[in-house]
């Protein structure tokens, strides 16, 4: 079996989510736990690593998740992800989470969150496999990429410290 891989762009996986928010899903202030905001951003990109990577891929790290503003029960949350960068058997999924009143068609949309994940993909086995390499479009693409592979050097390196560190 080969393992070389035709590169794909990041609009090959990019995907939108919608879903409307519960009572079920707010904490005692009546706003949406960060927590669910955080399952459905995984969500979202879990779905763009599978599509680049072409198989099953795993969350491997949140690298980052900023809060910007509440999210409340009722607002329709949409999920933004596409992938910013791909290695060997591993890619950044980035996640822009918005918001808008269910029952307000004409408001404008809200940023409520922004994410990074880490996703590695998987062989049935469980064991890392490779991944096609990334082609960007844009020069949104290719500032996502850089971008990514400066969060890439700095999980690494700060894995390193910690671990000489422990030594």
């Amino acid at each position: 079996m080969s393992t070389t891989f035709e590169a794909r762009t990041p609009s090959y996986s990019r995907i939108e989510l919608a879903e409307v928010t519960a009572r079920s899903q707010a904490n005692l202030l009546g706003n949406i736990h960060g927590g669910e905001i955080v399952k459905l951003a995984d969500s979202a990109a879990g779905i763009v690593a599978q599509r680049h990577s072409g198989g099953p891929a795993v969350t491997a790290a949140l690298d980052e998740m900023a809060f910007l503003e509440p999210v409340r029960v009722g607002d329709i949350v949409r999920t933004f992800a596409q992938i910013n960068w791909a290695g060997r058997s591993s890619m950044e999924i980035g996640v822009r989470v918005e918001t808008q009143p269910w029952d307000d068609a004409s408001s404008a949309s809200l940023h409520v969150a922004s994410a990074y994940f880490v996703f590695v993909a998987i062989d049935r086995a469980g064991a890392s496999r490779p991944v096609p390499a990334l082609r960007p479009e844009t020069p949104e693409d290719e500032r996502r990429m850089r971008e990514a592979e400066i969060r890439r050097a700095h999980r690494l390196a700060r894995r390193e410290e910690i671990e000489a560190g422990r030594n």
